[in-house]
């Protein structure tokens, strides 16, 4: 893998760690406690959005994804959230916990939208080019 590469998969870690610690502030319910915590709870749902989601995702065909106005996104999101929650309590240096689903239901949703609102000002592939570019020199 080229250090290109390498270097926007770090840069997305580090938006979506951004991400996961906004929805432990501001979604009552969801306990995240320190930095550690916070990257290996993003490593873990970065993870599952890599591995998981796509298979998820062919699951659900894509007219039923129309129909229901991309319901099932949100549907998958929750239950990778949920996932991610579950993991993390099975490793004894991440101290996450999501006390419900209506916790869990929020949190995805601010994962998400403040992972949208990122991608619109950082360009991870771009970054990540310029940096390589700029460190070569």
């Amino acid at each position: 893998m080229s250090t290109q590469r390498l270097l926007s998969l770090a840069i997305r870690w580090l938006l979506l760690a951004l991400a996961v610690w906004a929805a432990a502030e501001i979604v009552p319910g969801i306990h995240l406690e320190g930095w550690k915590s916070t990257f290996g709870v993003a490593l873990i749902l970065g993870l599952l959005n890599l591995y998981l989601r796509p298979i998820l995702s062919g699951l659900v065909p894509l007219p039923l994804r129309l129909l229901t106005f991309g319901l099932f996104s949100v549907v998958i999101n929750v239950a990778l959230f949920w996932l991610t929650s579950w993991l993390a309590g099975r490793v004894a240096a991440i101290h996450f916990h999501v006390d419900s689903f209506v916790a869990t239901l929020f949190g995805a949703l601010v994962i998400s939208l403040v992972s949208l609102i990122v991608a619109r000002f950082v360009d991870a592939d771009h970054l990540a080019r310029d940096l390589t570019r700029r460190f070569k020199r």
